[in-house]
């Protein structure tokens, strides 16, 4: 019996490149969708050469597959389009034509030029969703500027409040290690072309989504946006410490860190028992959360000493027992060996044409019937021009060989 994932039958044509609309290609491709790539001829994604490090192949010699490339484009399909040439551009629609989703983010008004905005293509494709990313958005006073995710978390108040306190070492706004307005942009994306596929089942009808960056970036800062829209206060940088929970932060153990995250105040007297300084937990400063974060550093003064005194493992054996939440902070090669990462399954390894398998992490969505599978690696680049031509598009062999001489495959 043929195996059925959740979006199987759909397809969608990724004409994204770099992070944020490669990551949406990515998670509908791990969800079952056919997603075709189209790269430039020659050169592809812009990420193909973000490197080093490269997957070496079989023989441990670079290949031209970067890191980068490889942790974003999983079970797509490679073609390879010049749509800059008005035969590129009238191959392009057909494949929009055949296509459920679509999927860009060039500047606004690039694809216009070429006739592929969703105008042009949802009169000949009603039922096709059209999700364009961009920085800013299609409308408002900065929609014609790059946008880019360092520029973003900046201008969407992320880095206000990330990083270290102004006045200890170390100081001063930080950006997140990863690109997390790109992802979280993706994600946005991806519920928002699956709510417009259920839609469709009603109305038959495809429709044009509008995401930004800087509206995404906005948007997920939770509890933060409020403090400030309640509170009337902009928080500021307050390093690994927590602006509504005390104590939940970083310590200092014998040999390295400890995470904290107490989260009420039946937490925070066991774990005073247990560090041996119960009188703490009954400290009229400390007795609730209130109180704890109006006396935030007297708090910090009172446990820092005894959290020193054990090794952060010590500390963990002793804290989880009691349910007091703790963890250490891990490398990723740590995170790679630990117990409940293996056990998950979060690293795989897919069968790769040049390096005989490329290691990835998994999809943590688990499915109790539909278990995602991972057939396809990242593609090669071109890797699919031919098959997806010829079967979907019903291009001869000539007509694909015409297509390569003029370069526009």
């Amino acid at each position: 019996m043929t195996r059925r994932s959740p979006l199987s039958g759909i397809r969608v044509l990724d004409m994204s490149r770099i992070l944020a609309g490669p990551w949406v290609g990515q998670l509908l491709a791990d969800l079952g969708a056919e997603v075709i790539k189209v790269e430039r001829p020659g050169t592809g994604d812009d990420t193909r050469a973000w490197g080093p490090p490269f997957l070496k192949d079989r023989d441990g010699k670079d290949t031209a597959e970067s890191a980068y490339y490889l942790c974003t484009n999983r079970g797509k399909k490679s073609v390879t389009l010049d749509i800059s040439k008005p035969e590129g551009q009238a191959i392009a629609r057909e494949l929009a034509d055949a296509s459920d989703i679509l999927l860009e983010n060039y500047k606004v008004g690039d694809l216009e030029r070429y006739g592929l905005a969703y105008e042009h293509l949802s009169t000949r494709n009603p039922k096709l969703i059209y999700c364009s990313i961009t920085g800013f958005g299609q409308t408002g006073p900065y929609r014609d500027r790059a946008g880019y995710d360092f520029m973003i978390q900046g201008m969407g108040g992320l880095m206000s409040f990330t990083g270290e306190r102004d006045d200890l070492p170390g100081g001063g706004p930080q950006k997140v290690g990863v690109a997390v307005a790109d992802l979280m942009t993706g994600m946005y994306s991806c519920v928002a072309i699956l709510a417009a596929l259920h839609e469709r089942k009603t109305s038959a009808l495809g429709q044009h989504i509008d995401m930004a960056l800087l509206d995404s970036q906005v948007a997920w800062l939770a509890n933060q946006n409020t403090n400030y829209l309640i509170g009337g206060e902009p928080p500021e940088r307050m390093g690994n410490a927590h602006p509504n929970v005390m104590p939940y932060q970083t310590f200092k153990t014998r040999d390295g860190d400890l995470i904290l995250a107490i989260g009420n105040d039946s937490q925070f007297r066991r774990f005073c028992v247990a560090a041996g300084i119960p009188e703490v937990g009954e400290d009229s400063r400390f007795l609730d959360n209130s109180a704890r974060l109006e006396n935030r550093q007297a708090c910090v003064d009172a446990i820092a000493p005894a959290i020193r005194k054990k090794t952060t493992a010590e500390w963990i054996a002793t804290l989880e027992p009691i349910g007091v939440p703790c963890g250490p902070i891990n490398r990723l090669d740590q995170v790679y060996a630990d117990p409940q990462v293996r056990h998950r399954g979060l690293r795989i390894d897919v069968p790769h044409p040049l390096a005989g398998t490329v290691p990835l992490v998994a999809n943590p969505i688990k499915y109790s019937r539909t278990p995602i599978a991972y057939d396809m690696p990242p593609p090669l680049l071109g890797q699919h021009t031919e098959e997806v031509l010829s079967s979907l598009l019903g291009k001869s062999d000539q007509e694909i060989a015409a297509l390569r001489e003029k370069r526009i495959v």
